[in-house]
């Protein structure tokens, strides 16, 4: 699994760097993500990639595209995946608030979801009910990377909480620009993190399904996003002030977790026929 996994995380950093990092300009950086889809269907064909270099690329491209086409086949792995990906990094260029949470999670669906899934088929799963576990877990995880990077965030002009739910409990995006919490602001991603737990628990039976290594994998990283949430809970959702973590510390926690879990039962009606 190894070298198809980081295949994919090479694909995905290098498009997401595109996005978020450096000085370039909006109009530079979706020219470099439209370059990043053309170059995916490209290796995806079968062909061979282009190894001219476009301004802003990284020096190892060409042999990105070679691992990620050798990927693709071998796995057989969905090319809208990597798409949506790419639609997600160029809506981050663009979009910087989002009104609804039906908005919100659609772009989890792409920014989020595809890697999950991704994971899945390289593992040799291809199964609607563990897909939709691993949505659950994946936009979870990325909800918690919200809250836990809202200060940084804010500070880059982004707020991903959406304004239905700032609307809901009387939060005014003006507040943020004293640099401290103020109760409606707590409200609404206290809000938000319950949201986000409820994902982490629909998604929790994948941490059982899935066997060998990746099992342990998947139930450390449920573990370390659960624990963060509980951070930001233990701080009354002051995500201004200071940033929740994972320490050196949280190991010990995380590693009895790990070997006092407790599988989840599925109700009979969930379970695939």
């Amino acid at each position: 699994m190894r070298p198809h996994v980081a295949a994919v995380y090479a694909f995905a950093r290098a498009a997401d760097d595109f996005a978020d990092e450096g000085q370039r300009g909006a109009e530079e950086r979706l020219a470099l993500l439209g370059g990043w889809l053309a170059r995916l269907r490209q290796a995806a064909s079968g062909g061979e990639p282009e190894s001219r270099l476009r301004e802003g690329e990284p020096a190892h491209t060409h042999a990105i595209f070679l691992a990620l086409g050798a990927s693709i086949r071998t796995c057989a792995l969905p090319v809208v995946l990597f798409e949506d990906l790419i639609s997600a990094f160029q809506q981050d260029v663009t979009v910087t608030r989002y009104a609804t949470w039906t908005d919100l999670l659609d772009y989890c669906r792409r920014s989020a979801n595809p890697v999950g899934r991704l994971v899945l088929r390289i593992a040799g799963h291809s199964d609607a009910e563990m897909d939709a576990w691993s949505d659950a877990i994946c936009t979870g995880l990325q909800l918690t990377n919200f809250w836990q990077d809202f200060k940084m965030d804010y500070d880059r002009g982004r707020i991903y909480l959406p304004r239905e739910e700032q609307r809901t409990h009387g939060a005014r995006e003006e507040d943020l620009s004293a640099l401290a919490m103020v109760p409606a602001w707590e409200k609404a991603l206290g809000a938000a993190v319950g949201g986000t737990r409820q994902l982490f628990e629909a998604g929790r039976p994948l941490c059982d399904r899935v066997p060998g290594r990746l099992k342990y994998e998947l139930r450390a990283t449920w573990l370390g996003g659960m624990r963060i949430l509980d951070r930001l809970a233990s701080s009354r959702f002051d995500v201004v002030s200071r940033r929740p973590t994972l320490a050196i510390g949280d190991a010990p926690w995380i590693a009895w977790k790990l070997l006092t879990w407790s599988t989840v039962r599925v109700p009979l009606a969930y379970r695939s026929s």
